[in-house]
């Protein structure tokens, strides 16, 4: 089965299967009730209105002193083409989750369930089950809903709302047992758990979510609004007090006149394109498998000021591996080499594959037939701390130092200081010692290691040239962490992390101002999963985590939360550039029309009148035209967000005044002009 992130993947900016719906919605968005939740575009249909009654009452009753009706219809039309394209604007971006939750419904059907009954089953719809109720699932079988496993292990294949074709294992017992309804068991059976009643599963919050439904409005998106609905009422205040003065100058400004004007000076560009930037946000994070639970959780991503990542599998490799050998005095090294790879053959632990590969490697020493008739293997055990093989009379150990020292005096050996001391630098370094015996012999030790990803520094020093703090989180000891924090390249780290450290730590980030984000993926995780302004926790994880965080990462890759900022800031910075650019707009916008209406009376304005429009009609009706069509052009750039980089907030400031401030003075005298010239050549405009 295709996954609907897949299917979401292949739907381009403009793909006709979005345009199409796109069209048709933005008309039904005309309704005045969802307009209003918009006030500058409410300003502007309320204008679109009048000026359609003011055309109708000019033609039926022809009062005089009217405007032109060529003109009114003109001003209508192009009024009521803006309302329409920032409807369209937000039904694109909408469109887009649409799509997808036409997909997710695509994978929602109905299957029979195994329910659990007094010590038997029975077979009932998956919508029967309630939450609490145990299902039994064997391989081949979907996953009737979400839950918990409680019982077995099996390999699940979870396409469907991962996109990822290699299948995956889910357990009972750990971090790993939450599993999700449509899913596919591949091998062996389970016992699930349902977490959740119907029409609350994950697929369903899902659908909600993409669609839009639960989308609300963030805090500066709210602070933005009130500043649209002031500029709107400044400006309207404006225009009214322009009729008297233009009575007084006997200059004729008509009805249609001052309402055009009021939609030009008014801040239509970002009102019409605000829904379809925060929407796009979400989007972004969707296309990346990342589920924002809502707007306002994107944007504190991208006003984050620190992030705690969990060492293990984000900043480090995940395993520890065998990365040198360090023999004892007067044991050679290749002697060493064997006696590892033989303790680690029956070792199927990601450090017991990496000492076989490394003295395959480095060594020259091949992986041997393993004979049970000749080999006995030691299974590890937290007893012992220690695992190997015996044949026949050789004891090969390996395992943690201290245990093998004990195994090594009991049979009347000795660790050697320099080995000891070894052992300390390794500690000390960041990494595992383990030390490994033939008989009573103490052959060396082997230097396992936390492998700090590649580049994963290099990304830090990005977020740290923005201002972003990055604390690493281990529940290994101080010196181990340090270790590990001086070579990935974070600014701090905690240590022995239980739940309640990374709580107090996240209150206290936020006590200082700041908003702080981290990733989780067990029971343990929620607490401050919850606690922090945005918790990313990984789909593979329990209930609890994926209940706790405000996103969900579907990959469950950890390191995903580094791309959840920058599509966070991304989405800010394309909201504060269009921003700039539309208030630019408005002051060349206002300059440009006001001089071409007042000159003849007030020659004193003529230094003003730079771009010497054709006449006062010209002036406002290109005006309308340029309004109408920047929106259009606007969409894409709203829709795929302002290119992001990594720039302190001083130079995000200097840029986006010098590209989009300057370009949104200097793109309306332009375009006014050759709508202008445009309009003078075809005739359509008189004086």
């Amino acid at each position: 089965m295709a996954s609907a992130s897949s299917k979401t993947k292949q739907l381009s900016l403009f793909d006709p299967a979005i345009l199409r719906p796109a069209l048709l919605e933005s008309l039904r968005k005309l309704d005045p009730r969802r307009v209003a939740r918009n006030p500058v575009m409410f300003v502007v249909e309320v204008g679109s209105v009048l000026t359609t009654l003011l055309w109708l009452r000019d033609r039926l009753l022809r009062p005089p002193g009217a405007a032109p009706g060529w003109f009114t219809l003109s001003v209508s039309v192009w009024l009521w083409f803006t309302v329409v394209f920032a409807n369209f604007a937000e039904a694109v971006a909408e469109g887009r989750g649409k799509a997808q939750a036409q997909a997710l419904r695509r994978m929602r059907r109905e299957v029979t369930a195994r329910r659990r009954v007094d010590g038997g089953e029975e077979r009932v719809p998956a919508s029967a089950l309630r939450k609490g109720d145990t299902v039994v699932v064997e391989a081949g079988e979907v996953i009737p809903g979400d839950g918990e496993i409680v019982e077995g292990i099996a390999s699940v294949d979870e396409s469907a709302i991962t996109g990822e074709s290699a299948p995956v294992i889910r357990e009972s017992g750990g971090d790993r047992s939450a599993v999700t309804g449509g899913t596919r068991v591949l091998s062996d059976r389970i016992v699930v758990r349902i977490g959740v009643e119907p029409g609350e599963s994950f697929l369903d919050r899902m659908i909600a979510l993409v669609e839009g439904a639960a989308r609300q409005k963030t805090p500066n998106e709210i602070a933005l609004h009130i500043l649209l609905v002031g500029l709107t009422v400044i400006f309207l205040f404006a225009c009214v007090t322009l009729v008297p003065v233009a009575r007084y100058a006997s200059i004729d400004l008509s009805a249609t006149a001052v309402v055009a004007l009021l939609v030009c000076l008014i801040p239509t560009t970002i009102g019409g394109l605000l829904s379809a930037i925060g929407i796009a946000g979400m989007d972004r994070l969707l296309r990346k498998n990342v589920l924002a639970m809502s707007g306002r959780a994107v944007e504190a991503a991208g006003d984050v000021d620190t992030l705690l990542l969990d060492k293990t599998g984000t900043i480090t490799l995940g395993n520890r591996m065998a990365t040198e050998l360090i023999p004892s005095p007067g044991v050679a090294v290749e002697d060493l080499a064997d006696a590892a790879q033989l303790a680690s053959l029956a070792d199927e632990t990601p450090e017991g594959r990496s000492i076989v590969v490394l003295a395959k490697q480095q060594y020259g020493l091949r992986g041997r037939e393993v004979r049970e008739a000749e080999h006995h293997f030691i299974p590890f055990t937290a007893q012992t701390r220690m695992s190997g093989v015996d044949m026949g009379p050789r004891r090969i150990r390996k395992g943690a130092v201290d245990a093998v020292a004990r195994h090594v005096a009991a049979l009347g050996g000795a660790l050697p200081p320099e080995l000891q001391a070894a052992a300390e630098r390794i500690g000390d370094s960041g990494g595992t010692p383990l030390a490994v015996s033939d008989g009573a012999r103490v052959l060396g030790l082997v230097h396992l290691k936390d492998v700090v990803k590649g580049g994963i520094a290099e990304r830090f020093e990005r977020f740290r040239a923005m201002g972003i703090r990055t604390v690493m989180i281990t529940g290994d000891n101080p010196r181990t962490a340090a270790a590990i924090a001086r070579e990935a390249g974070v600014d701090d780290f905690l240590a022995e992390a239980t739940p309640e450290a990374k709580m107090r730590l996240i209150k206290d980030e936020q006590a200082k101002g700041k908003l702080v984000a981290m990733t989780g993926d067990g029971t343990n995780d929620a607490p401050a999963l919850a606690q922090a302004d945005v918790g990313v926790a990984m789909n593979t994880g329990t209930q609890a985590a994926k209940e706790a965080g405000n996103m969900v990462d579907l990959d469950s890759n950890p390191t995903k939360l580094l791309e959840v900022v920058e599509v966070g800031k991304q989405l800010l910075m394309t909201r504060g550039t269009l921003t700039t650019f539309s208030i630019a707009n408005d002051v060349a916008k206002y300059f440009a029309i006001l001089p071409a209406l007042f000159v003849a009376v007030y020659p004193e304005l003529a230094p003003l009148d730079v771009m010497h429009l054709a006449s006062p009609f010209s002036a406002i009706l290109s005006a309308v035209i340029f309004n109408a069509i920047i929106i259009v052009l606007l969409i894409p750039l709203a829709l795929k967000g302002v290119r992001y980089r990594p720039l302190g907030a001083a130079a995000v400031l200097r840029r986006s005044l010098l590209l989009y401030g300057v370009g949104g003075v200097v793109a309306p005298f332009a375009g006014i002009k050759l709508i202008d010239l445009a309009l003078a050549a075809t005739r359509l405009v008189h004086a």
